[in-house]
C-alpha cells in the first residue's frame, strides 16, 4: 500500500507542476484539475478516509448552499466511480495473470524515467520542449507534458537545472506496458519576436510551433 500510494504522490506531484506552469491551455488545464481530484479522491478510499464530494468541475460542494437529498446522490455517484476503477484494476490484473503476462506487482501503476542531457537546435531565440508518451498505433498521446525552458545561448533557461533536467511518467498501468509501440516525442515550440515582411519585429514572447521529433520507448 505505500508503494500504491507513493506513486499516487508522484503523479500529483507531476501534475501540480504542469498546472503551476501556466503553459496549459484552458480545455487541458479542466481536464488535468479533473483527473487530480480523481486521484485524490482514488487515494482517500484505497486508505480508508472520508469521502469528499464534489460537483461535475472537481470543485467541493458546500454543504450549506447544497441540498441533502444533493449531497447524497453526489456522494453515492462519486462513490461508485471510484468502486468501479478499482474493479477495473482488479480485472485487468486478473486478464493479464491469465494470458501469461509477467506481475511485476500489486499496485498496477508503472512509471518511465527521462534524464534530459541536451538539446541541440539553431533556433536563434527561446524554445519550451514539451516532452510527452504518444501511442503511434492509436494517433493519441498518453501522457501529460514534461515542459522545459530553452534559452536562446544554448543553456536552460533556469541555469540551476543545468544537468539535472529529469522527469519521470507516473501513473502507466498494466494496459500501457502491453501497448505494441511507445514513443518518446519531443514537440519544439518556439518563443520570440515574429519578423513581417518590412524587416520590423513586431510582438513579444510570441509562441510558435518549430519541430518535433521522437524515438520509440523501449
Amino acid at each position: 500500500q505505500f508503494r500504491h500510494v507513493q506513486q499516487l504522490t508522484y503523479s500529483l506531484i507531476e501534475w501540480r507542476s504542469q498546472i503551476l506552469s501556466g503553459t496549459l491551455p484552458k480545455d487541458e488545464l479542466a481536464e488535468l484539475k479533473k483527473k487530480v481530484t480523481a486521484k485524490i479522491d482514488y487515494g482517500n478510499r484505497i486508505l480508508g478516509l472520508d469521502l469528499v464530494v464534489r460537483d461535475d468541475n472537481g470543485n467541493i460542494l458546500d454543504p450549506d448552499e447544497t441540498s441533502t437529498i444533493s449531497l447524497f446522490k453526489a456522494h453515492e455517484t462519486a462513490s461508485k466511480r471510484i468502486d468501479e476503477r478499482i474493479q477495473e484494476e482488479k480485472s485487468l490484473q486478473q486478464s493479464l495473470d491469465l494470458r501469461g503476462q509477467p506481475i511485476f506487482n500489486s499496485t498496477h501503476t508503472y512509471s518511465l524515467y527521462v534524464n534530459f542531457k541536451n538539446f541541440v537546435c539553431n533556433i536563434g531565440e527561446d524554445a519550451e520542449l514539451l516532452m510527452s508518451l504518444y501511442d503511434p498505433d492509436l494517433s493519441k498521446f498518453i501522457s501529460e507534458n514534461y515542459l522545459v525552458r530553452w534559452g536562446s545561448n544554448g543553456m536552460p533557461r533556469e541555469i540551476e537545472k543545468l544537468n539535472n533536467l529529469q522527469a519521470v511518467f507516473t501513473d502507466l498501468s498494466s494496459s500501457d506496458l502491453i501497448r505494441p509501440r511507445i514513443s518518446l516525442v519531443c514537440q519544439i515550440v518556439r518563443v520570440g519576436h515574429m519578423e513581417l515582411k518590412d524587416g520590423k519585429k513586431h510582438t513579444c514572447g510570441l509562441r510558435r510551433p518549430f519541430g518535433v521529433a521522437g524515438g520509440l520507448c523501449p
